[in-house]
């Protein structure tokens, strides 16, 4: 052969649809993905995220339907997240028995039992009437030690209401363990945590506010990570795993790739990602426009989280992607 033509020739490898999935990497499965889900208190119908087209905040009733389906689609789990009629100053309808939240994980537990894991968003920012993470101190700012007493409150009371996965995403100081000892000591040593372990203070959670009706003002710079810094991932890592968290979480996850690779390439455990709202509104709004081919970029996005090491992924699409998948 003419040495002006390659002999190595990795087109070979991509020459036809049955080659490329035989040698794909990188596959994407419905056991994988994790459904996060809203529940509002008090609406008789579910009420549409503007900002967030196709998410809906759950009635109590559609809830448990929509769990019924994300269990038959075969995916993985789903993610709760509760909001309360009244919002105050420590996020007491947080640590009520009787609260949305704690309502809706008996619902769904008792609709799918095992089928589906059952997780449970561990954060005050639904519940408080200021939108931060955690109590307040006098002068305006989140005190750390105060919310771990919230969060191990918290912990015990969804884990009374019988869920599989608490998700601890406050990003305090001290949070697994706080959580962990408050579970140990309260007979719930087999509900596990997934802690969100980094989760940057970004703009891509601009939608999730709005799903949540948070009331935030300010930011929440002062406890969740600078989006500028990776090494301190790491050091939330060792921290996450030293006090007991079961598996870890990167959030946001697509702008974060290079994170969720490295946890990944660190991690003794279990490491998900979070494809948050902002990311999947940025998709929805250019596909609306005719800009990109929707279905095509949902499953680019997703494998591209899957290949940076993420072995769960909480994503809006879950039950759609499922079904594209079979």
């Amino acid at each position: 052969m003419s040495a002006e033509f390659p002999s190595v020739r990795p087109r070979r490898l991509r020459s036809t649809p049955a080659m490329r999935r035989l040698v794909a990497e990188t596959r994407l499965h419905p056991a994988e993905l994790i459904l996060p889900a809203f529940v509002r208190e008090g609406i008789t119908e579910p009420r549409p995220i503007g900002s967030m087209p196709g998410v809906v905040q759950h009635t109590r009733d559609t809830l448990r339907r929509a769990a019924v389906e994300a269990a038959e689609a075969g995916i993985g789990g789903i993610m709760l997240f509760g909001v309360p009629e009244v919002q105050d100053a420590t996020g007491t309808a947080g640590t009520d028995p009787e609260g949305i939240l704690q309502h809706a994980i008996r619902d769904v537990v008792s609709e799918v039992g095992d089928r589906l894991v059952v997780m449970s968003d561990l954060c005050l920012d639904e519940f408080t009437d200021h939108g931060h993470c955690g109590v307040l101190a006098a002068d305006g700012s989140v005190d750390n030690d105060a919310t771990l007493e919230r969060y191990a409150e918290m912990a015990v009371v969804q884990a009374d209401a019988g869920v599989h996965l608490v998700g601890p995403s406050g990003m305090m100081d001290g949070q697994v363990a706080a959580v962990r000892e408050a579970l140990d000591a309260a007979g719930h040593q087999d509900t596990g945590i997934l802690a969100y372990t980094a989760k940057y203070a970004s703009a891509f959670f601009g939608p999730f506010r709005e799903a949540v009706g948070s009331s935030l003002k300010g930011d929440r710079k002062t406890y969740q990570q600078d989006p500028a810094n990776a090494r301190e991932s790491l050091r939330e890592l060792a921290q996450d795993v030293a006090e007991g968290a079961d598996l870890v979480m990167v959030k946001p996850a697509m702008s974060y790739l290079d994170i969720v690779r490295q946890v990944a390439d660190a991690s003794p455990v279990p490491v998900a990602a979070y494809q948050v709202s902002g990311e999947y509104a940025m998709v929805e709004a250019a596909a609306a426009n005719g800009w990109i081919d929707r279905e095509r970029t949902i499953l680019e996005t997703l494998t591209s989280i899957r290949r940076a090491g993420a072995e769960q992924i909480l994503t809006y699409w879950a039950v759609e992607v499922a079904g594209l998948l079979r």
